[in-house]
């Protein structure tokens, strides 16, 4: 759970309370799963994270691990 927030606060930046409105998450969104995060709203964009949590899980692990390797440089 902490590695998500870490990750949300990071790439969140300016669009903290509106995620669904952030150019950077917008455009990660629609690289990690197609053309279906396209145009997201508010209910669109949480319906997609809580259908995709397994996939984000995973995707955090492995950014958490990143981060891990970075520091160790």
């Amino acid at each position: 759970m902490l590695t998500a927030l870490r990750y949300y606060w990071i790439v969140a930046k300016g669009y903290r309370l509106r995620p669904w409105a952030s150019p950077y998450l917008r455009w990660r969104l629609e690289t990690f799963f197609g053309k279906e995060a396209d145009r997201l709203d508010a209910s669109k964009f949480f319906a997609l994270l809580w259908r995709e949590r397994a996939r984000l899980r995973r995707f955090l692990a492995w950014a958490a691990e990143r981060r891990r390797a970075q520091r160790r440089w």
